[in-house]
């Protein structure tokens, strides 16, 4: 297809002056609105006003331009056809062979920390999304631009005599996605506004970070997206600053260390493999958790993925320098503990914001076959003052501290899931198992003799007393668990009969 006519109206005006120069040598008249047709006209390129074109001026501040008969009739005739041409030619519309759209600032607009209901709704596009609508509509007659990204290939092509139906196609699909992104930015705006929590229709889009090796396994092809409007502390906003690409298991597993690194204000360290925790310390510094985390199981650490909640200094560089990991996200990396680290070639070193979690809700999506599940984000806290006692025995305070530490933790780690701790650092883990009872064993026969006089989580509440008894036996002294089944009399009685003291917190936090 020849284009012979353009019309051009952008908000983001990358490039748009070469464009537009560029095709005015190639002899195409064009049509433009507003600050378009200004910054054309300064730049000495040959330009028409839509008004112009529609005999019809702009009203209503603007709202009202390029919504005419002789704008879309332009973009929509199917040229091919005799009665549309007829049409045309009664009319004495011309047809519009190029549109080089895009759309106001909506996002950017939402994201002002001070921006009024009113500022929003007014940086809706209704006009760009109709014209880039029916350009790509009509894609057989007509090229749509929406991206700075793509002036360069069609430029190219008009100079290899016109535009290829297998191109235009292929922009007509990005023009769809660039308003459906658009349409679904603004309906989760508006249903946030409208206290619209659980919408008839899930509306959401995210924009490609990169492309990825491959998936879970090499036979899975796979990318990474990350939301437009999401905040900064996550991977999706990282700063790589050494090392080789992220594959699809390693952001799964840094994901995992970071959400479980943010629940701790004081310093912190989380060491992951396969999304489960296999270390977790906290200290008076980032060295001191760190090496807590990694005492905590000195042999699954290796291979796997460290986050701290502080930054990484010289001697923490050098103690982690010593075995081999995979990645390690920090807040930020001193310049002498990056020149330690940058040594090992193949070693990813991720900054990312970490800040604790508060209880503010965010969806978490999980696809099933033809489906989606959505929830809120399992962001649940609690302190002290939240748990109940209910043996004979209440935890001492050092008991107490250690409780907490281990309920944040087993919070993340896949049910059946149960973690022991003792001096600040997880000792056993236990996860995923098909029941509980099994996941404690697992934790307390890693734990070994450490597991005297440590504590005990469990994710979700005790359906029966062996766990109770398998704790005991290996010496344990307090126990944390949400309570809640018809049989927790049981284990209490067993509690007392050990001098275990036992908390519910009232609260389960199974992960799948």
């Amino acid at each position: 297809m020849q284009i012979r006519r353009a019309l051009i109206s952008v908000s983001d005006k990358t490039d748009v002056v070469d464009l537009a120069r560029s095709l005015s040598r190639h002899g195409v008249e064009i049509i433009s609105t507003g600050g378009t047709k200004r910054t054309l006209a300064e730049a000495g390129i040959p330009v028409i006003g839509v008004s112009e074109v529609t005999g019809f001026p702009e009203i209503l501040d603007g709202r009202v331009k390029t919504l005419h008969p002789r704008i879309h009739a332009g973009l929509l005739a199917i040229r091919d056809r005799d009665e549309h041409r007829r049409q045309l030619e009664e009319r004495k519309i011309e047809p519009i062979d190029l549109v080089v759209v895009n759309l106001y600032p909506f996002q950017q607009t939402i994201t002002k920390p001070d921006v009024s209901f009113e500022d929003a709704i007014e940086n809706i596009d209704i006009g760009g999304p109709s014209m880039v609508r029916a350009a790509a509509k009509n894609h057989r007659f007509t090229t749509v631009l929406v991206d700075p990204a793509d002036y360069g290939g069609v430029l190219e092509e008009m100079g290899r005599g016109g535009i290829t139906s297998e191109t235009r196609k292929r922009l007509a699909a990005k023009a769809f996605r660039h308003t459906a992104a658009y349409d679904a930015l603004i309906a989760s705006y508006l249903s946030a506004e409208a206290g619209e929590t659980w919408p008839e229709k899930w509306t959401v889009t995210y924009e490609k970070k990169q492309d990825l090796r491959y998936g879970e396994n090499p036979h899975q092809p796979a990318a990474f997206y990350r939301q437009p409007m999401a905040a900064t502390g996550n991977l999706a906003h990282a700063d790589q600053l050494h090392g080789k690409a992220l594959s699809y298991n390693n952001i799964n597993d840094a994901n995992a260390a970071l959400e479980i690194v943010s629940e701790f204000n004081g310093p912190a360290a989380v060491a992951v493999k396969h999304m489960n925790p296999c270390g977790v310390g906290i200290g008076e510094t980032a060295l001191e958790a760190y090496e807590k985390a990694f005492e905590a199981d000195p042999v699954s650490i290796f291979g796997g993925i460290v986050a701290l909640n502080r930054p990484v200094d010289e001697a923490t560089a050098r103690r982690m320098k010593e075995i081999f990991l995979e990645i390690i996200l920090a807040p930020d990396f001193e310049p002498a503990a990056l020149e330690v680290l940058r040594e090992k070639k193949n070693l990813r070193l991720l900054k990312v914001e970490v800040s604790a979690f508060g209880d503010a809700p965010s969806p978490r999506l999980q696809t099933v076959e033809g489906g989606l599940l959505v929830q809120e984000a399992d962001r649940k806290s609690i302190d002290q003052k939240d748990c109940e006692v209910v043996t004979s025995r209440a935890p001492s305070e050092q008991e107490w501290e250690q409780l907490l530490f281990a309920w944040r933790v087993v919070k993340h780690v896949k049910s059946n899931a149960i973690v022991l701790a003792k001096d600040s650092r997880t000792i056993g883990v236990g996860a995923g198992q098909m029941n509980r009872v099994g996941a404690a064993r697992i934790a307390l026969e890693q734990a070994g003799e450490a597991a005297r006089d440590a504590v005990l989580a469990s994710d979700a509440f005790f359906p029966m007393k062996d766990t109770v008894e398998a704790a005991a036996a290996a010496g344990v002294r307090a126990i944390i668990q949400p309570g809640g089944s018809v049989r927790d009399q049981e284990s209490i009685e067993e509690a007392n009969r050990h001098g275990i003291a036992m908390i519910f917190t009232g609260v389960r936090h199974f992960k799948h």
